[in-house]
């Protein structure tokens, strides 16, 4: 919701420090304000600083204080906030609190009150030194720790701000090639668009081109890529531009980042097509969309019409309440989530009966994943020996996870040896062939069947020609040569005698 201002990102680079029993407090701030100071040539006047004030539960951080105060930074210019801006910490496990480094920006106070936290964007906060010193439990004891932690970030677009003395992270030269781009095409560009589709088709950028990265889908990762592509198609369509600038945008992207992240320039065709297909598929909904959401928004939006809008059209909840916001309407978020939990248990009861040993979700690129995990299992076995049995898997549209029993850990050779049998099966273009049978005739013919007593009287056995049998509820492709390329990124021991791979197609 804050991308957009002059500070928000929904993509930003961090640079980072850490020390794991090494150094502390007095080291890591003293080494902060140095690098600030000394290297980057901060004004120390323009420096603002904020500790943990302490609570009930954890005491007041005077280290943190009185080593400011040491630096040079006047008592004026430290502030004690509470755990909500200074704390570190999950629900158990390690945490402690924070200090958190300023820059005064130069703009107006915005009330007497004015102060780092601030939302009015006076005081830049460009970086953080999170000090994890206590171990938390379930039952909420802190407990000190024997090994005091040091966490680190600084963010890169907001550093760079403040040394180039602009107003905003998008006037600073990573992001103003991006910007011209969509305001040539603008008559009357507003700020806030402008900016929003170059955050997010930048973010999308760099989520396709991570070596894991994520496919446009409604769960997980997927769902993150998938709000930040047709928010930017949105975005595009009250500017009345064209979303081919969305192309000009990646393209740039990719130039501006090359040098140091290579493998955007590698996977560029790749980026512009699953973002193109992303933007195809969205099209062919938003108008109509749009013209049910005028409709439904003569007042608020019910959690119901919300849904409506997600399942039928493809709208996003948080696209339905920013277009909501925009009219001065609300959207009922709980009834909202109401109603997808509601499907959520539907769709699982109906996949369950429907595809018994195979995928709940069949989305086309779970799909492929789930041909090629046959195609792994059988690799595996053909290059370790015939004892490899599965023990699980997760298929999601952007990669595969297979658990199998093996009792050491792959070497590089036989990993090597697993994906170029894959990628030959692939190539092979092998029928892939479904058959309705017994059980027992399954077996007869050497159908892999690692979960029979979760099958019922009758099976689908799965056949890739002359290489792969496996008793499964599917779906599966039709052929291998649809799949692409396997690579696998990960193999890791989950517990004894059980091997783990991720893998991907590209």
């Amino acid at each position: 919701d804050d991308v957009g201002d002059d500070t928000h990102l929904t993509f930003f680079e961090m640079l980072g420090n850490w020390s794991l029993g090494d150094y502390f407090k007095k080291e890591s701030l003293a080494w902060s304000f140095e690098f600030l100071t000394k290297v980057l040539k901060i004004n120390p006047d323009k420096i603002f600083v904020t500790v943990f004030e302490g609570d009930k539960i954890v005491p007041k951080d005077y280290e943190s204080f009185n080593t400011w105060i040491k630096l040079g930074i006047p008592e004026e210019r430290i502030y004690f906030l509470p755990r909500d801006d200074n704390w570190w910490g999950l629900e158990t496990g390690p945490c402690g609190p924070d200090s958190e480094i300023f820059i005064d920006s130069g703009k107006k106070e915005c009330s007497k009150n004015c102060k780092p936290g601030c939302s009015c964007g006076k005081y830049v906060e460009v970086w953080n030194n999170v000090f994890m010193e206590y171990n938390k439990d379930a039952k909420n004891n802190y407990t000190p720790l024997a090994q005091k932690n040091v966490d680190t970030g600084m963010g890169v677009e907001r550093m760079l701000a403040m040394l180039e003395n602009k107003k905003s992270v998008y006037d600073t030269e990573l992001f103003t090639p991006l910007i011209r781009i969509v305001e040539k095409e603008c008559k009357k560009p507003l700020i806030k668009s402008v900016r929003v589709i170059v955050d997010h088709v930048r973010a999308a950028t760099f989520i396709l081109g991570d070596e894991i990265g994520a496919l446009p889908s409604r769960i997980g990762r997927g769902y993150v890529l998938r709000r930040l592509i047709r928010r930017a198609i949105r975005h595009c369509k009250l500017l009345n531009i064209s979303t081919n600038v969305c192309n000009e945008l990646i393209n740039e992207t990719i130039n501006i980042y090359k040098k140091r992240y290579s493998l955007l320039a590698k996977k560029k065709d790749f980026i512009l097509s699953e973002f193109d297909k992303e933007v195809k598929k969205f099209s062919l909904t938003l108008d109509k969309g749009l013209n049910v959401f005028e409709k439904l928004s003569k007042k608020n939006v019910s959690g119901k019409d919300a849904f409506l809008l997600y399942q039928s059209y493809g709208f996003p909840a948080e696209m339905t309440k920013e277009l909501a916001e925009e009219k001065g309407l609300k959207v009922d978020m709980k009834g909202f989530n109401e109603e997808f939990e509601k499907h959520q248990t539907l769709s699982r009861k109906s996949a369950g009966n429907k595809f018994k040993g195979g995928l709940a979700n069949t989305d086309g690129r779970t799909v492929k994943l789930h041909t090629a995990t046959h195609l792994l299992a059988q690799a595996l076995r053909a290059v370790l020996n015939e004892g490899v049995k599965q023990r699980g898997s997760n298929i999601t549209p952007e990669r595969l996870r297979f658990d199998f029993t093996f009792s050491r850990a792959l070497t590089k050779e036989e990993l090597n040896k697993v994906e170029a049998l894959v990628n030959r099966k692939i190539k092979e273009s092998l029928p892939v062939t479904r058959k309705e049978m017994t059980l027992e005739e399954a077996k007869a013919i050497g159908a892999q069947a690692e979960f029979s007593d979760k099958y019922g009287n009758k099976v689908f056995v799965y056949s890739i020609s002359g290489f792969s049998k496996e008793v499964c509820g599917g779906p599966h492709v039709k052929n291998t040569k649809e799949l692409g390329r396997f690579k696998i990124l990960k193999e890791e021991s989950i517990s004894s005698g059980v091997r783990r791979i991720r893998a991907v197609l590209e």
